[in-house]
C-alpha cells in the first residue's frame, strides 16, 4: 500500500448536506427548514434544557453552600516524599516545585509526619507539623518556618 493509496473506511466518511443550492437539489428556497417559525430562523429552536415552558429543573433545586473568598491553599507534603534529596541538601517551596512534589501555586507548602526520612535535610516550608518536624530532627536535619 502507499500513500496515495490510502482511503477511509466505506461508509465511516459521510459528505455534507449542501442546503441552498437551488430548488432542483431538493434543499433549496428554505434549505429544508419549512417556511418561517421559529425554527426555520437563524439561531431558532429552543435550546436543550428548555422544558415547554415550565420551570426549569436547574431553577427547581435549592441553591447549596457557598464559596469561601478567604480560602487558604495548603499544599501537604509527607516527610517520606523528601527521600528523594541527598543528605544536607536545604528543601525550599521552589526546590519541591521544582521536582514535582507540589503542583500549581498553593498559598502554604507544609510538611507532614507521614513515613520514615533517611536524610538529614535544611527543611525551610510555610508550616511544619510538631511529628514531621520530630522525625527531621532525629535524623539530624534542621526545620525553619518561613
Amino acid at each position: 500500500m502507499k500513500l496515495h493509496e490510502l482511503r477511509p473506511e466505506p461508509g465511516s466518511r459521510k459528505t455534507a448536506k449542501r442546503v441552498g443550492r437551488g430548488i432542483g437539489s431538493g434543499l433549496g428556497k428554505t434549505s429544508g427548514k419549512g417556511h418561517k417559525g421559529q425554527k426555520a430562523r437563524s439561531g431558532g429552536g429552543k435550546g436543550p434544557s428548555f422544558e415547554g415552558g415550565q420551570t426549569p429543573l436547574q431553577r427547581r433545586l435549592p441553591k447549596r453552600g457557598f464559596t469561601n473568598i478567604f480560602k487558604k491553599e495548603v499544599a501537604v507534603i509527607n516527610v517520606e516524599a523528601l527521600n528523594r534529596f541527598d543528605d544536607g541538601t536545604e528543601v525550599t517551596t521552589e526546590l519541591l516545585k521544582s521536582q514535582g512534589l507540589v503542583k500549581g501555586n498553593p498559598d502554604f507548602v507544609k510538611v507532614l509526619g507521614e513515613g520514615e526520612l533517611e536524610r538529614s535535610l535544611i527543611v525551610k516550608v510555610d508550616a511544619c507539623s510538631k511529628a514531621a518536624a520530630e522525625k527531621i530532627a532525629a535524623r539530624g536535619g534542621k526545620v525553619e518556618v518561613v
